[in-house]
């Protein structure tokens, strides 16, 4: 994919590009892409989650820091390719990990630390309101955090006046709209798919549940208003303009598309947002989506319904751990190897023990991995331990070491994916891949391919992630035609040139990921004990 130089800062000079910025796990990543989707430069910060007071969280100041870095290596990225400032874009999307707990109150204070989507607090709000509903509510869910902090008896409660996302909080700072785009909205509070908004009967069954409380405020009140991709979603402001360029270079007055969560840029990065399709995220947590466009036969724990970025019902199977342990393993080689004294190239070590891994036997030769670094809902996990075992028999070599830890980053995503595949029996033709477990040529590749039992496909842009994703979302807000579904847009517009590599399941690796996880399975009250023991 060339770009032309003349011809992207041209663009960049018209603002005839589109901005995207996404919140991940381990990374706020900036994405510019022009007029042809195609992505002309890039911006990225570091940052990492805290565990403070047994809490997962971010510390908001990080949040402004990220964002400010984030768009000033964006900006020396343009500089250094183009020579030339950019002062304005067609349009700004925000996007960010979805689900968590941000409650403000009147003077917009934040009134509790951040309770991000990696905690599993909130088991007792979950289940009873899951009953409650009839519909299943996990326990990152916003709805979970809100009615545990009023199981919990929190004193910041009478003061909460409104409650939304990270990219619906970065996105009302930016722009002094309280919104969400449908996707992320749906990991806040469930969604009817017929209104494309908040489900008023759930409403009015949660307003029921805590009347006792005599709280000032009712849950619709509260939440953000619900959007889907295409609408307008405000404008940045003098104050946002500032907050993403402190050189002041920025103007204000650029339009911003619906904010979304991290499982509405994926299904868009990876053109998966029509009935039918389904991709799966790979990198520090795992999530595999299926779009049904219905509900599933019942309620499943293990299964959250989410929606498209258009509003169209999706499966999701989601696990809070997925390459965290996995890249610790790939340290301790690094370090070895620099004990010796030699000099690592951590892309050529990642990639020559992803490639050990095929040589491993298809069941892992008697190993097994836990990688959770935190809690494991689908796994019933209140805490994680990462922990590794072999029989006294196994076969205890490098090549299946490393397969072990592979499988073991997608075990937890496989016992969602069997509910879906085998008892629901929804159909998928294909799978799109992205996220870093992708990065090594053919081998995650092929993993997931055994955990799926159907092809996965990896874009050539699966790379660009999320970023891409609420980019493209952004240039379809400015630029569909009149009545253009995303799903046209996106086929017909952005993916209809791209290539992709499809990898089909080799009969081999899904008869041996299907061994080991009965292993898995068996070892789990063994992941409960270290849980319990190991404090």
């Amino acid at each position: 994919m060339g770009v032309d130089v003349n011809t992207a800062k041209k663009a960049i000079e018209e603002g005839k590009t589109y901005l995207g910025i996404e919140f991940g796990s381990t990374r706020i990543k900036a994405v510019l892409i022009d007029e042809n989707h195609e992505p002309i430069a890039s911006g990225g910060y570091g940052w990492e989650n805290q565990y403070v007071n047994k809490i997962w969280t971010y510390d908001m100041a990080d949040v402004w820091k990220g964002l400010e870095e984030c768009y000033a290596d964006l900006v020396r990225d343009v500089q250094e390719k183009y020579h030339t400032t950019i002062e304005t874009f067609g349009a700004i999307g925000i996007s960010a990990m979805m689900h968590g707990y941000l409650p403000f109150d009147k003077e917009d204070n934040l009134l509790v630390p951040f309770r991000t989507w990696r905690n599993t607090i909130t088991e007792q709000a979950a289940a009873k309101l899951t009953d409650l509903f009839r519909y299943n509510i996990p326990q990152r869910w916003s709805i979970a955090h809100l009615y545990q902090a009023i199981l919990n008896g929190e004193e910041h409660l009478p003061r909460v006046d409104y409650i939304t996302t990270l990219a619906g909080y970065v996105h009302w700072k930016l722009t002094g709209q309280k919104v969400l785009g449908i996707d992320d909205a749906s990991g806040m509070f469930p969604i009817d798919p017929e209104t494309k908004d908040f489900h008023n009967g759930m409403l009015a069954q949660f307003d029921e549940l805590v009347s006792e409380k005599n709280f000032s405020w009712k849950i619709k009140d509260i939440l953000p208003k619900v959007l889907t991709a295409g609408a307008a979603a405000g404008v940045l402001t003098d104050e946002g303009a500032k907050l993403l360029d402190v050189s002041g270079h920025l103007k204000a007055g650029i339009p911003l598309c619906p904010p979304e969560g991290d499982g509405g840029t994926g299904m868009t990065a990876t053109n998966s947002v029509a009935v039918g399709t389904g991709n799966v995220s790979a990198g520090t947590s795992i999530f595999a989506m299926l779009v049904t466009g219905k509900e599933l036969s019942k309620v499943y724990t293990e299964i959250d319904m989410v929606t498209t970025p258009a509003g169209d019902l999706v499966a999701m199977a989601h696990a809070n751990n997925c390459t965290s342990d996995l890249n610790a393993w790939v340290n301790i080689f690094k370090e070895f190897a620099e004990s010796f004294g030699l000099e690592v190239d951590m892309s050529k070590l990642f990639s020559t023990l992803y490639n050990k891994a095929l040589e491993g036997e298809t069941d892992c030769g008697g190993l097994l991995s836990y990688g959770y670094l935190s809690g494991e809902n689908m796994l019933e996990l209140d805490e994680g331990r990462p922990l590794f075992m072999r029989l006294p028999d196994a076969r205890f070599n490098l090549a299946n070491f490393m397969r072990a830890n592979l499988y073991a980053a997608l075990g937890a995503l496989k016992v969602g994916m069997d509910i879906l595949m085998k008892d629901e029996g929804v159909k998928v033709d294909q799978i799109q891949g992205h996220g870093g477990l992708f990065k090594t040529k053919g081998v995650g590749q092929r993993m997931m391919a055994a955990c799926m039992n159907a092809p996965v496909t990896v874009m050539e842009t699966a790379g660009e992630g999320g970023a891409w994703g609420i980019a493209l979302l952004a240039a379809y807000m400015e630029r569909k035609s009149e009545g253009e579904t995303l799903a046209e847009y996106l086929n017909e517009k952005v993916f209809s040139g791209q290539q992709g590599s499809t990898m089909d399941p080799v009969a081999e690796d899904v008869d041996g990921f299907e061994k080991y996880m009965v292993r898995f399975k068996s070892g789990l009250n063994v992941e409960r004990a270290a849980v319990e023991y190991m404090n």
